[in-house]
C-alpha cells in the first residue's frame, strides 16, 4: 500500500506523549508526522537552522508540534529537552532516538570527527534513554525506538565514523532492552536502508537518477 494514501488507525496513539529527536526533516519528520496522525502529542527536537523548515512542513500537513532546538551533543540540552517534555505534559510514553550526524569518513577521519559521530549518535541516545527511564518506570512503562541503519550491519568504504557509530547504536539497544525490560520499557531499533533524505541527496551530489539504481 502506498504510505501516502494509507489511512491511519484512528486514535492508536491517542493520549500518548512522544519525543522524536531530529524530527524537523527526513526520517525523523516522517516518524513525528505519523505519530501525530495517529493521535499522539509529539515534541520534536532539531538543530536551530532546521526549525523553520520543520514548522513549515508540519503546518502544511495540518500540525504544529512543539519544536525544541539545540544540539544533542551537549548533555545540558539533552537534559533540558526531556525536562521540557515532562514539564509540559507530565509523562513520556515514547522516545524515538533518531537525530544523528551523517558524517562519513575513513582514513581521513579525525578524533573530532569520531567525537561528533558518537556524541550526537549513541552517546546522546544513551543519555536520553537514561533520562526517560525513571519517568517511564514511574508511569508503568514506555517504549524507546533507536534509529540505527543498514550501515550498522555491513562494511562500506570510507565510512568508519558513521558505520561504527550506527553499530554502537545497535548494541546499545540490545543492552538497554535487557536492563529496562523488568520495568516494562521496551527498547527496539530499526535499520533503514537508503532513503532519499536531504543528507543522502547531498551524498549523491543531487544525482538521484545515477545513484538510485546503485543504492536502492
Amino acid at each position: 500500500m502506498n504510505p501516502a494514501t494509507r489511512q491511519p488507525i484512528a486514535g492508536r496513539f491517542s493520549g500518548k506523549v512522544a519525543l522524536v529527536t531530529g524530527g524537523t526533516h527526513g526520517i525523523g519528520f516522517a516518524i513525528a508526522l505519523e505519530l501525530l496522525r495517529e493521535g499522539a502529542v509529539v515534541v520534536v527536537s532539531g538543530l536551530p537552522a532546521d526549525a523553520d523548515e520543520g514548522r513549515t512542513a508540519f503546518a502544511a500537513a495540518g500540525f504544529s508540534p512543539l519544536i525544541v532546538t539545540g544540539d544533542l551533543v551537549e548533555e545540558k540540552f539533552c537534559e533540558e529537552l526531556v525536562a521540557q517534555v515532562l514539564g509540559r505534559h507530565g509523562r513520556i510514553d515514547c522516545l524515538v532516538n533518531n537525530a544523528f550526524s551523517f558524517l562519513a569518513k575513513g582514513l581521513d577521519a579525525t578524533p573530532t570527527d569520531f567525537a561528533r559521530s558518537f556524541g550526537v549518535g549513541p552517546v546522546a541516545f544513551a543519555r536520553l534513554t537514561q533520562l526517560v527511564a525513571e519517568p517511564m518506570r514511574r508511569q508503568g512503562g514506555g517504549a524507546i525506538v533507536n534509529v540505527s541503519s543498514i550501515s550498522a550491519w555491513v562494511a562500506q568504504p570510507n565510512r568508519w565514523t558513521y558505520n561504527a557509530a550506527k553499530g554502537a547504536v545497535t548494541q546499545l539497544t540490545r543492552c538497554a532492552a535487557l536492563d529496562l525490560a523488568p520495568h516494562k520499557i521496551r527498547v527496539n531499533s530499526v535499520s533503514p536502508g537508503w532513503i532519499w533524505t536531504r543528507e543522502v541527496d547531498k551524498a549523491a551530489g543531487g544525482d538521484r537518477a545515477k545513484y538510485d539504481p546503485i543504492w536502492g
